[in-house]
């Protein structure tokens, strides 16, 4: 595919915005968009295929382990967005932890783009590519009891196997991989408090940054 001269493409402010699951990370990230007409980019449609496996064997992998990401295309793409490229994103059916076949999504970049899930700050080869890099700090209690919400509400899921994963692999992986993260971050704002104070925060922190 053939784009504009290299000095004609517009380069996004990337922004990583990490967290644990539950932290508010998403609506943060949602909501910056809205606010600055810019681009919402889970890393979560990285998820690696998983169509090699049978339909039973899928849901029980691990998706709170760093590797179930495909960081290498992942990093990829940031990259190219970051530069101001276009891209094709494959299509990822989280019903059936797969990609669609022959299916993409054609992406560029806004004026911002805000990469966003647990292991945003993790990864080192997403680091470089920041601008801001954002941590959303929330306590485990309010992290468990929104993912509660949203899986039984919009996942059909029971009470009872929402916590069975949360005891065996969600919050195992948020000690080990997403808190330590925080230490990657530029600026840590509160999932506590309003919506509003964390996005002031972070709209501070990009004036500030700017030349």
């Amino acid at each position: 595919m053939t784009g504009p001269p290299e000095d004609s493409r517009l380069r996004p402010v990337v922004i990583g915005i990490g967290g644990c699951s539950g932290s508010g990370k998403t609506t943060l990230a949602m909501a910056l968009a809205r606010a600055l007409g810019g681009t919402h980019f889970p890393i979560d449609h990285y998820y690696r295929d998983l169509s090699h496996l049978s339909p039973a064997e899928r849901p029980r992998q691990n998706f709170d382990d760093p590797e179930t990401i495909e960081i290498p295309l992942l990093a990829a793409h940031v990259a190219a967005l970051a530069r101001g490229e276009r891209i094709e994103r494959h299509v990822y059916d989280f019903s059936t932890h797969s990609r669609v076949p022959g299916r993409t999504e054609s992406i560029i970049a806004g004026p911002y783009l805000f990469v966003e899930g647990i292991f945003a700050l993790y990864y080192a080869e997403l680091l470089p590519l920041y601008h801001l890099r954002v941590y959303v700090d929330a306590p485990d209690e309010l992290c468990y009891a929104r993912r509660l919400k949203r899986d039984m509400e919009e996942r059909g899921r029971t009470a009872e196997s929402v916590l069975r994963q949360y005891e065996t692999s969600v919050r195992p992986a948020s000690l080990r991989y997403v808190r330590p993260s925080r230490l990657n971050a530029d600026l840590t704002v509160d999932g506590v408090k309003p919506q509003s104070a964390s996005v002031e925060m972070v709209l501070t922190a990009l004036r500030a940054s700017q030349p």
